[in-house]
């Protein structure tokens, strides 16, 4: 019997900070010398073998090292948790007990949205007064940009639910045919309470709500064949 997995294998992971996925992560096998980066839902593909040395870097995040054991291997996936850099300050002093933000810094203004880059376009064609705003409602760039920003949340969903559940998960227990699950998977993010538990990272109410969707998706099929 072989003691040691010598054979190399494409395995499967993910990275993430906190609670949320990390992309832009570099990922380096130093044994057989292969690199990768993280997509942005933290995912990455990476040959290895059992005893090979990854590298996880990122040049805000504290560097990580991990030894491939047998049953990386064998689970054919890694779920990597990093950590953020502390930032060294010379000195802080605080007369009283105060909450410091980045925002009490002065660092970005108070309440400040973050926005995607449909919602700046869209917030830039509803804030113009004048001929501006009326052209932009006239030429129907407003509604345009609106249907940009529901397929943009549509496609992030989409991006997270495909690595939240495995291809055996679809056929074993929700009895969706291999063939029809990337199917399933926009049928599900067209459901906005579905998208919103996957956009919480609530799994076991994604889990729950994606039988019920499975169940609906089997039976409209079912009925279209029938027809």
């Amino acid at each position: 019997m072989y003691s040691q997995i010598d054979i190399s294998k494409t395995l499967r992971g993910s990275i993430m900070v906190d609670s949320d996925y990390m992309g832009q992560v570099n990922v380096a096998n130093q044994t057989l010398n292969l690199s990768t980066t993280s997509n942005e839902v933290g995912q990455f593909n990476i040959m290895v073998k059992e005893g090979d040395l990854l590298v996880f870097t990122a040049v805000n995040l504290v560097t990580l090292r991990k030894t491939i054991a047998a049953n990386d291997i064998v689970l054919g996936e890694l779920k990597i948790q990093m950590n953020y850099k502390s930032i060294p300050l010379d000195e802080v002093i605080i007369a009283e007990p105060s909450s410091i933000t980045a925002e009490s810094l002065g660092i970005i203004p108070y309440g400040q949205k973050k926005y995607t880059q449909a919602e700046r376009k869209l917030y830039t064609a509803t804030s113009g007064n004048g001929i501006d705003g009326l052209l932009n409602t006239i030429s129907g760039r407003k509604a345009m940009l609106k249907k940009v920003i529901v397929v943009e949340a549509k496609q992030t969903a989409l991006n997270r639910l495909v690595y939240l559940f495995e291809d055996e998960f679809y056929i074993d227990q929700l009895k969706i045919p291999a063939d029809y699950i990337s199917g399933f998977q926009y049928y599900c993010v067209e459901d906005t309470t579905f998208v919103s538990a996957i956009e919480s990272k609530n799994k076991t109410l994604a889990k729950f709500l994606i039988g019920i969707l499975a169940e609906k998706y089997k039976k409209i099929n079912k009925d279209e064949k029938g027809s």
